[in-house]
């Protein structure tokens, strides 16, 4: 099969322009999926070198993972420090016993997760804990706009570094399961089989929320782009609502499908339809390009690390436990 940027003539690579903050999509993307990977990875490499050097390099890489992960799901920094702090001092116990990165981030992300859901402040934004795809779905109206008078285009996605805030505001309006999943697969850079192992859940609903997830934070970003100085995208849809059409029935089918094809896990047979939809379908086309350019922004979204003097002092504390916990654990000389 075709990789997806060679049978997609119109993808978000078209959306990200040469003016934007950061480096070229492809390093960009790469790096921001392999980092946390990387990190954990050197991570377990520190703790089996057993110094005090190293175990503080590797306690400072924990630290990052855990309060990057905790920021972007509780949205609040108080929240994030005492997830990081708990879940790194519930760790020092079992680190001796990682010598599997994946083992130590599925464990170190299941912990966080539930740290994170009894610690969150609910919003008062936060929409009902199911999210419909009929409701994610855009109108006869938005798919017009998308490709007909320009006023709404996909170059207005591009991923500029202004948009993290609204970005982050649109994550945390996502229900709690909808938001782990997109935070584990698309911030976190974690596979679909890992992030139904932190979970719980089977890979194929981990697929089903991600895809909501990821349509409800395109629709929120929409919601902030401007088609004439002055009025917001939202506001125009509203007034047309009462005269919206059926959405076309072929344009319908598809959308349940987008999050797939753009993962390249659609079939040969199913993604030769999309495309063949695609190629006679002028606002899809353009829709999917939005929808693309907001995965990439989920993926380039920088990380948070915890640092300074707070940092140093916990972990400190944290060295110190885990020398005790290793002299337990290692037969005397």
């Amino acid at each position: 099969m075709l990789s997806r940027s060679e049978r997609l003539p119109f993808t978000a690579e078209a959306v990200i322009s040469d003016q934007d903050v950061g480096p070229p999509r492809a390093t960009a993307k790469s790096a921001t999926l392999n980092q946390m990977r990387s990190e954990i990875e050197q991570a377990v490499l520190l703790l089996q070198r057993g110094d005090e050097e190293a175990l503080e390099q590797a306690l400072a890489l924990l630290q990052n993972t855990v309060f990057s992960f905790s920021m972007r799901v509780c949205g609040q920094r108080e929240d994030a420090e005492d997830t990081m702090q708990e879940v790194l001092v519930k760790s020092v116990p079992h680190l001796p016993k990682f010598d599997s990165p994946k083992a130590l981030v599925v464990w170190l992300y299941k912990v966080a997760k539930n740290r994170c859901l009894m610690s969150r402040r609910r919003s008062r934004f936060a929409p009902k804990e199911d999210l419909s795809l009929e409701e994610l779905m855009p109108d006869r109206q938005e798919l017009e706009r998308l490709s007909g008078d320009g006023s709404i285009n996909p170059e207005m996605f591009a991923i500029r570094s202004e948009e993290a805030a609204r970005l982050r505001q649109a994550i945390q309006r996502l229900p709690p399961p909808y938001r782990i999943v997109l935070v584990l697969r698309d911030m976190e850079g974690l596979t679909d089989e890992e992030v139904a192992e932190i979970t719980g859940l089977r890979p194929g609903t981990v697929r089903v929320r991600l895809h909501r997830a990821r349509l409800f934070v395109r629709k929120e970003l929409v919601k902030g782009l401007k088609t004439h100085p002055g009025r917001s995208v939202e506001s125009v849809s509203s007034r047309a609502t009462a005269n919206t059409q059926p959405r076309p029935v072929r344009c319908k089918a598809m959308f349940a499908e987008l999050s797939n094809y753009l993962d390249e896990q659609l079939d040969d047979f199913l993604c030769d339809e999309l495309e063949k939809h695609l190629d006679d379908c002028g606002p899809c086309k353009a829709f999917l390009a939005s929808l693309e350019a907001t995965i990439e922004q989920c993926r380039r979204s920088p990380a948070e690390c915890f640092t300074g003097k707070k940092a140093v002092s916990i972990r400190k504390e944290l060295m110190k436990n885990y020398a005790l916990v290793v002299a337990t654990v290692r037969p005397p000389a």
